[in-house]
């Protein structure tokens, strides 16, 4: 059970991240920059939101940047790239620091992380994006049973997570 757990966790975490940097960088991409205009640079603040723990997270960027787009994310390496019509996003980010709860009883697990990332640079609209912020990853998922026990080797048999994120972004 701890062993799933701590993949949940890992798995949340790792997406949560990505959502946030993903948001973060698809901001700053969203306006492609003027040839004779200086770089922009701004507070972003952005979401990142699935229902499926095995499915891609939607990130929705607005303040000085506004966009939609997917997350890839990377678990084993802390990185991700956010995927937009006019370019990619890439960063890295921490693993994530916070609480993790599953009841035995209902099966329902909670997760609920803080930590930072680091824009490390784009494609397309978003060619030398930089920035770095923080993140609140906030995970409620039910866990399968199996032989009447919460069975965190299954995948979850209901998931929400947000991730919530905020920091500065500097488009060339």
């Amino acid at each position: 059970m701890f062993k799933h757990h701590t993949r949940l966790i890992a798995a949340a975490g790792a997406v949560a991240t990505a959502g946030v940097i993903a948001t973060t960088g698809a901001m700053a991409a969203a306006a492609a920059p003027h040839p004779a205009r200086a770089a922009t640079s701004g507070a972003e603040s952005f979401q990142i939101m699935t229902t499926s723990a095995t499915g891609t997270p939607s990130v929705i960027t607005s303040g000085v940047f506004t966009a939609a787009g997917a997350d890839q994310e990377n678990q084993t390496a802390n990185t991700a790239k956010f995927v937009f019509a006019n370019g990619t996003v890439s960063l890295k980010h921490s693993s994530g620091k916070g609480t993790q709860s599953v009841n035995p009883k209902t099966c329902l697990a909670t997760l609920n992380f803080h930590g930072t990332y680091t824009l490390t640079g784009g494609t397309g609209a978003y060619s030398g994006v930089t920035g770095s912020g923080t993140y609140k990853l906030s995970i409620l998922a039910i866990a399968a049973r199996s032989g009447g026990k919460c069975d965190l080797n299954k995948p979850p048999v209901a998931w929400h997570q947000v991730v919530n994120a905020t920091g500065i972004a500097t488009l060339p």
